[in-house]
């Protein structure tokens, strides 16, 4: 069975926590202490999760918010597994040609890309439809309850923490118009660690949200000051785009690896990336070299190429496009049989805007109940700050997930109106037994499907127990061809790995995501965190 901790290749930095009655595990400790009285005031995981990711929201707006996506993946008590997503598709105003049009300014390439940020970057924000279904449907209070912790945070204040604090400031320059700036620049700067901040504007929002449901932000004042604030700069966005947002339930995907099932998100998100990964590793029996080696590294991270390759080329809204077999063993063999004991050639993604996703960050929380639930919960507004637009006199911050539509005509992720954009958010959910499931996850753009390689290989090929799982120093495969590995990784596999022909390069911590899990195992439930943020495990 996996995660009994046996293990002496790494030093985990704290312990995994254990309870009985919930769990919850996020990246800021504020919101998982209101995830946590939640589950006391008589909810279950889902109310939970809603409570959380809301209060996220405010706590660490750069990464996510109502002005956002989300997407979940779960295990009912009753034993059902399941998915639900909520995001915004292609503006119904906006054409290939429209937007080609509006950025040849500024791009006078054969194949312009949409930029970074701004207004032709946002599509219409599924959160709150998201959160409320998520709470009306599989919850046990209500969605005014849920939203009630967050509205304290925004009106009466909350300390930033170090990391959150660190990334404010890095991030600070990609705040756009004047309410964002006079919001989220308090005093026109960056807050510094321990600073008291209020967002007055966003719990006026929440308020009007807490009181009319989700509709007040897709209909009345709240969705024409979205629309103005994208329209009067350039943008596509409509009242019509936000009416046909819905929350919806899709069918997860899943495969076996070591033992275990493992579901994700279908296309458009990066699920099918992971599910390949793991089933050319599995094929080329990455697994079961010693823990550490360089055969068993070389073996993962050409796993992960080719997946990551292949989900490049052709992930995208399958409704618009078809896709091939990339989750099946056939297609895993196939391409399990490239791979020798020398680094293969760089990979080139297709996917638009690669250097922006590659390390776009988010929020995702887990959460267990006693009752047999488990989450795993994902909001984000994709680029830092999003688009950097947050719509007049709201306090929301409107995501820039458009920037993933290409622009170029015979790309499969070509703009078209209605169309979803390729979409890197991917909770999960372990089967490791019949009363034995997990939810996690690992946040920052390419990083998540290499980390849920990395952290199942862990748990399941080298019975690390959860924390020691999210501790263990990673590597990330890179867009430009070249191998990322953390300062704590091992000189000499490193070296071992340069031998082989991988180009290895060390970075910072920050740029190998934040990992969240929780497990529920034959009625006790345990949850880690991961140490490259101001992660928090909170259990009673």
């Amino acid at each position: 069975m996996p995660g009994t901790g046996d293990i002496d290749v790494y030093d985990s930095r704290r312990s995994t926590v254990y309870a009985r009655e919930g769990i919850v595990a996020t990246s800021q400790p504020l919101a998982a202490e209101s995830g946590i009285q939640a589950l006391r005031a008589g909810g279950n995981a889902f109310d939970a999760a809603v409570t959380t990711a809301a209060v996220l929201n405010v706590v660490e707006p750069f990464s996510t918010g109502i002005g956002g996506d989300v997407f979940a993946l779960y295990r009912t008590a009753d034993g059902d597994v399941g998915a639900l997503r909520a995001m915004g598709s292609g503006p119904i105003d906006a054409s290939l040609d429209k937007l080609r049009g509006a950025v040849d300014g500024d791009d006078r390439g054969d194949t312009p890309e949409l930029p970074e940020r701004g207004p032709l970057t946002v599509t219409p924000p599924g959160a709150a439809r998201g959160w409320e279904r998520t709470v009306d449907d599989l919850g046990e209070r209500s969605f005014a309850a849920a939203l009630a912790p967050a509205i304290e945070y925004a009106r009466e204040g909350f300390p930033v923490t170090e990391v959150i604090a660190s990334q404010w400031s890095d991030w600070a320059d990609a705040l756009h118009n004047d309410h964002a700036r006079e919001l989220y620049l308090p005093d026109g700067d960056a807050p510094d660690p321990g600073e008291i901040v209020r967002l007055p504007a966003l719990a006026d929002t929440f308020e009007r949200v807490q009181a009319n449901g989700a509709d007040a932000m897709y209909e009345g004042d709240i969705g024409e000051r979205i629309v103005e604030t994208v329209r009067s700069r350039g943008g596509f966005l409509s009242m019509e785009d936000l009416a046909s947002v819905e929350a919806e339930y899709v069918d997860p995907i899943s495969t076996t690896y070591a033992g275990a099932e493992v579901f994700e998100l279908p296309a458009p998100n990066q699920g099918p990336i992971a599910l390949e990964a793991l089933n050319v590793a599995s094929e080329v029996g990455a697994g079961s070299y010693p823990d550490g080696s360089v055969e068993g590294t070389h073996r993962y991270v050409e796993a992960f190429k080719r997946a990551f390759h292949d989900g490049h080329q052709y992930v995208t809204d399958p409704t618009y496009e078809s896709l091939p077999p990339l989750t099946q063993r056939e297609w895993a063999a196939k391409r399990a049989a490239t791979i020798g004991d020398e680094a293969s050639d760089t990979v080139s993604p297709r996917v638009p805007g690669s250097d922006r996703a590659e390390d776009a960050d988010t929020v995702l929380l887990t959460v267990a109940d006693d009752e047999g639930n488990v989450v795993s919960f994902i909001n984000s507004i994709f680029t830092a700050f999003g688009s950097g637009l947050a719509a007049d006199g709201t306090g929301v911050l409107l995501q820039s997930r458009g920037a993933s539509f290409s622009l170029d005509p015979d790309h499969p992720n070509r703009f078209q109106s209605g169309k979803l954009p390729f979409h890197t958010l991917v909770p999960a959910v372990a089967k490791f037994g019949q009363d034995d499931w997990a939810a996690f996850g690992v946040m920052g753009g390419y990083m998540q499907p290499q980390g849920h390689l990395q952290v199942l290989s862990a748990l399941l090929d080298h019975d690390a127990s959860l924390q020691e799982a999210l501790d263990r120093p990673r590597w990330r495969y890179r867009s430009d061809g070249h191998l990322a590995v953390e300062a704590r990784f091992d000189d000499h596999l490193t070296a071992k790995l340069v031998r082989r022909g991988h180009e290895v390069a060390v970075e910072a911590s920050f740029e190998f995501g934040g990992g969240q899990i929780v497990r529920a195992r034959d009625g006790v439930l345990s949850g880690a965190t991961d140490p490259r943020k101001d992660g928090s495990v909170v259990g009673f």
